[in-house]
């Protein structure tokens, strides 16, 4: 008699989760936290791919020191697979470069469109995180992805613009989706209590104009250290490992990893909510 499969256990089975990253304008750091919160999900021991959607500023593989075989623009162009433009990086990190000067991904005619995403979701429950590092502000591809990710932090820095323009993306999204979970990084304070003060007062305005709770994941200090990894191409955490501004992008994705899941889209609902909604 033959013997039947052993069905996976559902326990081992990995659920991949949608994570954008994003900000109200440039100049945050978003790009640099964005590539080493991955690499502190890397350390615990999650499988992440980060993936470059500043659609035309893609940078992920320059604070790499990398140059992609492929890229997003590539892959349309040849009609690569998903997994033919995967890179690796440091630790087992793995990224997708966008390629720069390519905006027309939301441009391009629904059959080709729908072919890309079809190819992404072959990704589902190869890793654990698919992080998007969105481009700076309300761009309709911007709108897209975060409206279609599971969970989106907003990194800002204390500075006035900063704030302003991090608030009117809250505003923006809570209109078209008030259900989408949003979480807060202050990034470039000088102190603790600035930092604080800052995620304090903005969660503030957000409750009493737009009835939104918005958590805070934590602050990341001003550091001497974070310009130097960028000039050397190397991220942060392996640059200056022991330096305070890794310490808190460590502990932000400390933060990150005990947050409870309500509800779980994963690939296939990003990509659904991406091309039916």
């Amino acid at each position: 008699m033959a013997k039947q499969k052993k069905k996976p256990d559902r326990k081992t089975i990995r659920k991949t989760r949608v994570l954008a990253i994003t900000s109200g304008k440039g100049g945050v750091g978003k790009s640099n936290f964005a590539l080493n919160f991955a690499l502190s999900l890397v350390e615990q021991n999650k499988k992440v791919l980060i993936f470059d959607v500043d659609l035309g500023f893609a940078n992920i593989d320059v604070l790499l020191g990398r140059t992609p075989q492929e890229t997003i623009a590539t892959m349309i162009e040849k009609d690569l697979a998903a997994q033919d433009i995967i890179e690796e990086g440091p630790n087992g990190l793995l990224f997708i470069s966008g390629g720069n000067g390519f905006n027309d991904l939301f441009r391009m005619d629904d059959l080709k469109l729908e072919k890309f995403f079809k190819e992404l979701s072959t990704l589902q429950g190869k890793v654990d995180y698919i992080i998007l590092d969105t481009g700076a502000g309300l761009s309709y591809e911007n709108l897209r992805f975060i409206l279609a990710a599971d969970d989106v932090i907003l990194v800002t820095t204390p500075e006035p613009t900063s704030i302003t323009d991090a608030y009117s993306v809250v505003k923006m999204v809570h209109g078209k989706d008030p259900n989408v979970h949003m979480k807060l990084v202050i990034n470039q304070s000088t102190s603790l209590r600035e930092g604080q003060q800052t995620a304090d007062n903005f969660k503030q305005v957000a409750e009493q104009f737009l009835g939104k709770e918005i958590g805070t994941l934590g602050f990341i200090p001003s550091d001497a250290r974070i310009p130097e990894a960028v000039k050397k191409q190397t991220p942060l955490l392996l640059a200056y490992p022991d330096s305070p501004s890794a310490a808190a992008i460590r502990k932000v994705a400390g933060e990150f990893l005990q947050l409870p899941v309500p509800y779980k889209l994963g690939l296939k609902g990003f990509i659904m909510k991406i091309l039916f909604k």
